[in-house]
């Protein structure tokens, strides 16, 4: 009764630090990490049986009179396996938008993400409350060519993706595999190898170089030749406007084409709008 009576104490400002029962804690299920190493958690709960928590968990209030864990997940875990029956929390105010942000910028900022779920973070924040790749930059304190890159990743197969969670497959690895016709294949074959991503990357043009045969296949050859930049570039422009984006920029020239290619008479429409509008 006395943890109950501590939590009545708490104001809706919640700037102060507080104890609230642990089985009043839950985890925020659009927390974008996914994957708690058990010999981590085990040392943290050793820690915590010796000492307590000594970072509070920052929390917010659910209808229910319950309570989210807008960070500090892990220390509720492992606080669980200490067999605690009660924590310290922060109480604050945070929309779904926010409780998302402050979850991918505790986990980036402490390294704690692997690429595919700091990807899925990114995707999350654009699909469900449209934050912009720029936008998300400049919040993160990241640059917009690294979010593109991860995003490019969740293109993959599960499978891959898999390894990269697992980290079998480093993400530079991943990248490698984007463009690639059967990236699983390929991916066993870097692992079994222990290629470098520099090895990746030959392995997977010689795969392509191997399909060469018709002129389509030469067309997409060439343009596999396009640098890191100018892919990065594509993949930016066709995940904001929606669209798939080619640039054919001339080499050695400042000159080149950009494409958008349309599935829809309703995209027509969209892209007709979006060139008027400026």
């Amino acid at each position: 009764m006395a943890d109950v009576a501590e939590t009545q104490t708490v104001t809706e400002k919640g700037s102060a630090e507080q104890y609230v029962p642990i089985e009043q804690i839950s985890p925020n299920p659009e927390q974008p990490r996914k994957r708690f190493d058990p010999e981590d958690l085990n040392d943290l709960a050793n820690s915590i049986r010796e000492k307590g928590v000594i970072q509070p968990l920052i929390v917010r209030r659910r209808e229910d009179g319950s309570f989210e864990i807008v960070a500090g997940e892990r220390r509720w875990r492992a606080s669980q396996m200490a067999q605690l029956h009660q924590l310290p929390v922060i109480i604050r105010e945070f929309t779904d938008v926010e409780v998302l942000e402050v979850a991918i910028i505790e986990n980036i900022q402490r390294a704690d993400l692997n690429s595919v779920e700091e990807a899925a973070g990114y995707r999350q924040l654009m699909d469900r409350f449209g934050h912009t790749q720029e936008k998300m930059a400049e919040a993160l304190g990241k640059s917009r060519s690294h979010i593109a890159n991860l995003l490019r990743l969740l293109n993959l197969p599960e499978t891959v993706l898999e390894m990269v969670r697992k980290g079998d497959l480093s993400a530079g690895h991943a990248r490698t595999l984007v463009t690639a016709d059967d990236p699983l294949k390929l991916a066993n074959q870097i692992i079994a190898g222990g290629l470098s991503v520099r090895a990746a990357e030959a392995l997977v043009k010689k795969a392509q170089a191997g399909d060469a045969e018709t002129p389509v296949r030469k067309v997409r050859s060439s343009a596999e030749e396009k640098d890191a930049d100018t892919r990065a570039l594509e993949g930016d422009l066709s995940a904001n406007l929606g669209l798939k984006v080619t640039l054919n920029h001339k080499p050695g020239q400042e000159a080149g084409q950009m494409v958008l290619t349309y599935k829809t008479m309703e995209e027509l429409d969209e892209i007709c709008r979006l060139l008027s509008a400026h």
